[in-house]
């Protein structure tokens, strides 16, 4: 698909001035004879048509990451990027499908891929390969897939690094640390068990770990059950080290999340499963407690692809992509309105939340704590619903939200990301910022005064406050980890963009990975852990 190849005229520039780009643009762009040529015009010297060169035209189309959203527009305003152009491997697509088409083949979860799979996808994706591409960036976006990443779990912790190798550290009750013993860490430990195997994304729950790997293979170690909670003969065993999930191993897995009641895994071509809690069809599916296969989640979302998941106590949030933008799927138990539709009704089937569109807003990163949620939308605004307990909603109150509502104390806050725990919430802005809100309980806001008139640093947070102790630090923030657990004392982590990691809240079970010295047993402002995770 290239110019050497595609057996087009090479392109002679005649006489073409050394100044500099926006001189170029500023001279040139207001004339209305340039706006008046065509794509299918005759060539002249210092330009040339479109048509006559479209593997040039290709070449930069791919060559700038363009957002499907951008080729889209291309389509729309020009025939010329609309018509077949006539290139391997398929001569009906059009220029823009065909750059779409190369950006997804960049992809690391799209190039394994066999053609057979490939097209799947694209048949998922309405059957374009612009949204295929809007589906694979967006997955990319929200779940920092293929980057280094720490998880702040239920009294243990997991950070991966950005090769792929995995430590843990914390409580080790039930064999969840993976290192073949129940003994506690208190410093991060590479998992040998692990070695040559490159993991890509990671999830934690009440004493359980799930790893999933860069060829989709799903490992779990620690209490063998699909949930925090223990039914029936579900957690009565111990894994120590890491082993593969039987159940799942014709499911290619880029993301799992781990509920009180159930555990949600998502397909590389968009598809959710969830274990357990099928009782009462409560996931859309009737099964025993004890069942553990994997089974899709029914009603809308079976044709439509979802990019990421996020599990709260008992229900389970789906960010979903659609030609018409990004949505929000809930499921589960509505108690607190946490659901998002305006009531506390359960919903057995993904129901989408209409409060969005309402809002104008265009959802791009979704986070379930265990009683509330939170969205960040694509122009940086954040909304938040569910339980108010604390003010972890941010709105000032301790009041329930039925549905997204928009946090005002952020208006003029440019959020890129945001993580929810047990009440309490954190979202870093495009400049690094970090602000927290909620529960203060075990210091794991990061609200840490210098003095007692200051204020305390237990105390809970009714709206967004600027974590200053992370300032601080000095570094961009990327992203942030908190415990999402009603029965455990909340730790939290900062990842920075150079890869160094930052732990505070409660260590206890040696989950900050950090030393607390004689009768420790929390940290109230960001302490540096000694690991690596560029």
């Amino acid at each position: 698909m290239d110019a050497t190849t595609s057996g087009t005229p090479t392109i002679q520039y005649h006489n073409l001035s050394d100044q500099p780009i926006t001189t170029i643009v500023a001279t040139q762009l207001p004339t209305l004879q340039r706006e008046q040529r065509h794509c299918f015009g005759d060539s002249s010297p210092r330009e040339f048509p479109l048509s006559a060169n479209p593997s040039i035209v290709l070449h930069l189309l791919t060559s700038y990451d363009l957002y499907a959203q951008d080729l889209a527009k291309l389509e729309a305003t020009c025939s010329f990027f609309k018509q077949p152009a006539k290139f391997q491997p398929d001569f009906d697509l059009s220029l823009s499908e065909l750059a779409a088409l190369d950006m997804c083949q960049k992809r690391a979860i799209f190039k394994p891929m066999t053609t057979e799979q490939q097209q799947y996808l694209k048949q998922r994706c309405r059957g374009s390969w612009k949204l295929v591409l809007r589906f694979l960036m967006a997955g990319e976006a929200c779940c920092r897939r293929e980057k280094s990443q720490a998880i702040a779990g239920p009294g243990h912790s997991i950070a991966v690094t950005s090769k792929g190798l995995v430590y843990s550290f914390g409580s080790n009750s039930s064999g969840q640390l993976g290192h073949g013993s129940t003994g506690e860490e208190w410093k991060p430990r590479p998992i040998r068990a692990l070695q040559g195997i490159r993991i890509i994304q990671a999830t934690t729950g009440t004493r359980r770990t799930m790893l999933i790997s860069d060829s989709g293979q799903v490992y779990a170690f620690g209490k063998d059950s699909f949930g925090d909670a223990e039914i029936g003969i579900q957690g009565s065993k111990m894994v120590t080290t890491p082993q593969l999930v039987d159940s799942l191993k014709n499911i290619f897995v880029v993301q799992a999340a781990i509920g009180h009641f159930f555990t949600a895994v998502l397909s590389r071509e968009g598809r959710v499963y969830t274990f357990s809690w099928g009782n009462d069809g409560k996931l859309g599916h009737h099964t025993d407690p004890n069942d553990l296969e994997p089974r899709p989640l029914l009603g809308d979302l079976e044709h439509i692809p979802v990019v990421q998941i996020a599990a709260g106590f008992c229900y389970l949030l789906c960010l979903a992509c659609q030609p018409i933008g990004m949505s929000v799927y809930s499921v589960g138990c509505g108690l607190g309105g946490k659901l998002g539709h305006g009531s506390k009704t359960d919903e057995k089937y993904p129901r989408l939340i209409e409060q969005f569109q309402l809002l104008n807003l265009n959802p791009m990163v979704v986070a379930a704590g265990a009683w509330h949620a939170a969205v960040v939308g694509q122009d940086g605004r954040i909304c938040t619903w569910g339980w108010g307990r604390y003010g972890c909603l941010g709105h000032g109150n301790e009041e329930c939200e039925f549905v997204p509502k928009e946090v005002e104390g952020l208006r003029d806050v440019k959020a890129v990301h945001v993580a929810t725990g047990d009440y309490t919430t954190f979202v870093v802005a495009d400049n690094g910022d970090v602000y927290s809100f909620g529960c203060g309980e075990s210091a794991s806001l990061g609200h840490n005064p210098e003095n007692h008139e200051q204020g305390d640093m237990h105390a809970n947070v009714l709206s967004p406050k600027l974590v200053t102790s992370m300032k601080d630090m000095n570094e961009r923030v990327v992203q942030i980890s908190l415990t999402n657990s009603a029965y455990w004392n909340a730790h939290t982590f900062a990842l920075t963009e150079s890869g160094k990691l930052y732990a505070f809240g409660a260590g206890d079970k040696g989950q900050l990975g950090v030393d607390l010295g004689d009768n420790g047993t929390e940290r109230g402002k960001p302490e540096l852990l000694d690991i690596d995770l560029s």
